[in-house]
């Protein structure tokens, strides 16, 4: 029977020589007078034409030239052959599209079989099919899969496989089930294919179901199988059950040493993935990326720049580990440094180079910098991948510059949730919290389904612009009508958006009435408003809930210690600072950046490092007496008696975090 599979797109070669209606009426040109060019290759083409004319016909001189890996002669011969091709030319041109990923010439060649009424056998199909899946067409594979009268296991193997590499890998899970039901038993190539989607689904269980029935058919467990069950325990987090097998394999190749290495830096395990790295027999790229990308996860910059320099030719991943690294743990000008040497390097950035560099200029409100790598994006052709937009619209909204950040988002060709979220997310950091309502309404509106990050950034912007009304009614619906379970997050921002508000005993209530135990993070958020609104012994019982859950929060000390002193209890404030001083705890000092003529400058509190401090500290001079003409009062409740009010201003006006104590 043959399969009709129409041709939606033009053939897209146009140095092939097709028939055309008018072509086909008159006499075509003999084989033999083909003028083949390119030197010593058209006599050795020449010479096969002759000789396979000579005994089998245009069929065996398709088939030469395609064991030849002369592709386009074979197609043109093919192309104008008279006689009928049999199954097994169509075959040798279908091997051929797929070594040379040659999609659209494949599409035309299953056309030409269904036009000249092929049926095809078991063996030609299973190439065509095995052509769409290698080639990524789903559909196609799939449908021909479907029309199919007569399967075998390699047939059942190629679709699952095609599912489990390209996705969705739950199709291929389904299939799998399918093909149990049906009269063929899967083998290890089945086996592996299908265990290599549990993977990809974090499918723990399923993948261990499948481990067993294994072992009770008594499959021959292979290099293949060994590989897919020690990806498999390592992707879900059965570090241990992975090494076990790794251990017992005989053989191992550098894509298992290198999955093994990636689990242990994704478990924290740094140390025993660097000692793996340290036995490897053979190390590739992707061994040196896996161990850097291991320890930037795990916030160990400075050992992974010492490895990063020891490769010896770093590849796109291999920057975008350190540049993504760096800007994760704080070193975001380090980060923007490392991206201009990359691109100096010659290496061209990719989506996740790029969306590293984005996020270290947002870390740094980094607004002109940001702006040169969104046009860099631009020209790179970038721009309308949703991923990259995404990140486009945080950076211009950390940035501070909202109306871009919407610019960006209305421009979107394709907006998923995360936009949606995004752009909340910025107007809620902005205090605009109607605009973000009136967005999640309309995202409601285009039937977007929200997540729990989208409720998340709803409390956040109610929080900001003091909408308790409205926080409530989200937070109440988010079971019932968004079928989301409220998390951590959501009660802290709840309890934030009362503290904010001056309802501490609300906020008190509701901690109280929480189905789950209260983080640090919940404690916390009451803490700093007990601070915000002078309730000394509410802020107290906060402290101590806290302390019992982190008891080394260098934050929760110096909130506490403030509120103790603008209550004027200096006795508490100095315990509270013992108790640091004796637990050896220390905040991290505030840190502030500004961009001048696209330079980012960074500074600490009554910090002189500068070469221009001089001019900055005497223009603050000159601010600090503009502010109290203007009417201005310090509030100087947070630092120490004893110290000339002159003092406790300048210390105040030299401090970016408690310069908001300026009234």
């Amino acid at each position: 029977m043959a399969l009709a599979m129409a041709i939606r797109q033009p053939f897209p070669f146009a140095s092939l020589d097709f028939p055309s209606e008018d072509a086909s009426k008159s006499k075509p040109r003999p084989l033999s007078s083909l003028h083949l060019q390119g030197g010593a290759a058209d006599q050795n083409s020449r010479a096969v034409t002759r000789g396979a004319i000579a005994s089998n016909g245009v069929p065996e001189i398709v088939r030469k030239l395609c064991n030849q890996g002369q592709f386009r002669e074979a197609l043109r011969f093919f192309h104008e052959m008279e006689q009928r091709p049999d199954c097994f030319t169509y075959s040798c041109l279908l091997q051929e599209c797929i070594k040379k990923k040659a999609f659209w010439e494949g599409k035309s060649i299953h056309a030409h079989m269904n036009k000249n009424g092929i049926v095809p056998n078991i063996i030609l199909t299973n190439t065509l099919l095995n052509m769409y899946a290698k080639l990524g067409s789903l559909a196609d594979a799939r449908k021909l899969f479907d029309e199919m009268l007569h399967r075998d296991t390699y047939s059942w193997n190629t679709l699952i496989t095609c599912y489990s590499r390209h996705g969705p890998a739950e199709e291929a899970l389904k299939l799998f089930h399918q093909m149990q039901r049906s009269i063929f038993r899967p083998d290890r190539f089945t086996y592996a294919s299908v265990l290599s989607a549990c993977a990809k689904l974090g499918a723990l269980e399923q993948g261990i179901k499948i481990h067993q029935e294994i072992v009770r058919s008594q499959c021959q467990i292979d290099g293949f199988v060994e590989s897919a069950l020690v990806d498999l325990y390592a992707k879900c987090g059965r570090i241990d059950k992975a090494r076990e097998l790794f251990d017992r394999m005989s053989k191992r190749d550098t894509v298992l040493w290198n999955i093994m290495i990636a689990a242990y830096g994704q478990k924290g395990l740094v140390d025993e993935a660097f000692n793996l790295f340290q036995e490897m027999p053979k190390r590739d790229l992707v061994s040196w990326n896996a161990i850097i990308t291991g320890y930037v996860q795990n916030g160990r910059v400075d050992e992974a720049e010492k490895l990063f320099r020891k490769i010896p030719k770093p590849n796109v991943v291999s920057w975008t580990a350190m540049i993504s690294g760096y800007a994760q743990n704080g070193h975001s000008e380090e980060a923007l440094k490392t991206f201009h040497v990359m691109q100096r390097a010659g290496v061209k950035p990719d989506i996740q180079a790029f969306a590293s560099v984005l996020t270290a200029c947002a870390n740094m409100v980094a607004l002109q910098q940001g702006m040169e790598i969104h046009e860099e994006i631009r020209r790179s052709g970038f721009e309308s991948n949703a991923f990259m937009g995404n990140v486009l619209i945080d950076m211009y909204a950390k940035c501070g510059d909202i109306e871009k950040a919407r610019h960006v988002f209305d421009k979107m060709p394709e907006r998923n949730v995360v936009s949606w979220t995004a752009m909340i997310g910025g107007y809620a950091m902005h205090g605009r919290g109607a605009e973000a309502l009136g967005l999640f309404e309309l995202m409601q509106h285009f039937g977007i389904r929200s997540n729990s990050v989208t409720l998340l950034c709803i409390l956040i912007a109610c929080c900001h612009a003091g909408l308790v009304d409205k926080g409530q009614q989200y937070f109440n619906s988010m079971s019932e009508c968004y079928n989301i379970t409220p998390a951590m997050e959501h009660y802290g921002c709840m309890v934030d958006l009362f503290g904010r508000a001056g309802l501490l005993d609300e906020a008190r209530d509701f901690i109280n009435k929480m189905p789950i135990e209260p983080d640090a993070t919940v404690w916390g958020c009451l803490l700093g408003a007990c601070r915000i609104h002078d309730n000394i012994e509410l802020g107290k019982w906060a402290a101590e809930q806290l302390f019992k859950l982190d008891p080394d929060n260098a934050t929760a000390y110096v909130v506490l210690s403030n509120s103790y002193a603008a209550a004027g209890l200096w006795e508490d404030t100095e315990n509270v600072r013992r108790m640091m001083k004796d637990k050896m705890i220390k905040k991290m000092p505030g840190r502030s950046w500004i961009e001048v003529n696209k330079q980012v400058h960074s500074f600490y509190a009554n910090d002189r490092s500068h070469p221009q401090s001089n001019k900055i500290y005497a223009k603050l001079e000159t601010l600090l007496r503009d502010m109290k003409a203007a009417g201005y009062v310090p509030d100087t409740r947070f630092v120490f008696p004893g110290v000339e009010e002159e003092q406790k201003e300048q210390t105040l006006a030299h401090n970016s975090e408690k310069s908001r104590g300026w009234q």
